[in-house]
């Protein structure tokens, strides 16, 4: 079994919210016992579906409504990343979904940007940071998530996503926000292919255009789209544990991502919420080793693909390809 720790590694899918360590949420409500910390903010086997999966952030989204939680949060990742070796990463989170307690949108971002500032020059882990938008959201707050984008344009926030649940929601009210991107020149990914199937996936390439899809596990149903996902150069982030709680899969011998890898579709393996899931990216490569029989070089091109596919300028991308192949030798 290769030694994944001390590896550097890049993670593109990974949710401030559903990654708050025991003891940033015990700093937040001293209340909080481990029990209770295990039952609310993580998800078990016996997790039903993608809603149970993602209710469990509802308990952490609670907790981060000011700027110091925000920034507690957001450095508190920044420690996880760094035990895990991680040398880049894009972190997402939903602007809007923090202001409960009177912050406005605007200083949510702002805080969890100057956190990120913080956090990189604390660990020297270079950062994107990306707005999401929700499935359930109205136009308006779609269109406002997306203008944030805008506004922080230069900052560390480097692109716009969309999550939550595909299956339940259609894609009607998000057309516009997409749009705006593209004409504003924002990098855009989106989560499809995850609750719904191959043709989440291809309304999601229809009508947002984006350059990565959020999962995209089930466009391997459909031959047709997985030979677009190569001809169009779509990057999907995949995250094999989050799935299998999700129940995308039922185990994970079970998961596509063999299939997907051996495709050509370019991808990379990802955490999507270290506490929600449990699960660190070290873990994640392990367990991809151990169920397939993946070679170190397997991981290898996952990082390299990521950084290709990463919303950062090629000068950026050429040190940390640089970094990657002198890590992995």
């Amino acid at each position: 079994m290769t030694n994944y720790s001390k590896l550097p590694k890049i993670e593109l899918h990974l949710h401030l919210d559903c990654s708050l360590s025991y003891s940033v949420v015990k700093s937040l409500d001293p209340t909080i016992t481990e029990k209770q910390y295990q039952n609310e903010f993580q998800a078990t086997v016996n997790c039903r579906n993608l809603n149970e999966y993602i209710e469990k952030a509802g308990r952490a989204i609670d907790l981060m409504q000011s700027k110091e939680a925000l920034r507690l949060v957001t450095l508190d990742l920044f420690d996880q990343l760094q035990q895990d070796h991680v040398i880049y990463a894009e972190i997402r989170f939903a602007p809007l979904e923090h202001i409960k307690q009177g912050l406005t949108a605007n200083q949510v971002v702002e805080a969890v940007e100057k956190a990120a500032e913080e956090g990189i020059q604390r660990t020297g882990i270079e950062t994107g940071i990306i707005l999401c938008t929700l499935r359930h959201y109205s136009e308006e707050e779609s269109m406002e998530t997306v203008k944030l984008c805008e506004k922080f344009k230069g900052s560390r926030v480097v692109g716009f996503d969309i999550a939550a649940d595909e299956a339940g929601f259609p894609i009607d009210n998000h057309k516009n926000a997409f749009e705006y991107a593209r004409s504003h020149g924002i990098s855009t990914t989106a989560h499809a292919g995850e609750a719904a199937g191959p043709e989440s996936v291809r309304e999601t390439l229809d009508y947002f255009k984006p350059a990565r899809i959020g999962h995209g596990v089930r466009s391997i149903e459909d031959s047709e789209l997985m030979k677009r996902l190569i001809e169009d150069q779509i990057h999907l982030e995949i995250c094999p544990t989050s799935n299998v709680l999700t129940k995308v899969v039922s185990k994970i011998e079970d998961h596509p991502v063999d299939q997907i890898y051996n495709s050509g579709v370019s991808m990379s393996i990802n955490t999507d919420g270290r506490t929600i899931s449990n699960v660190t990216l070290k873990d994640e490569y392990e367990m991809l080793e151990k169920t397939f029989s993946w070679e170190k070089a397997y991981l290898l091109k996952c990082n390299l693909e990521a950084i290709e596919h990463a919303f950062i300028d090629r000068k950026r991308k050429k040190r940390l390809k640089q970094k990657i192949l002198t890590g992995w030798e």
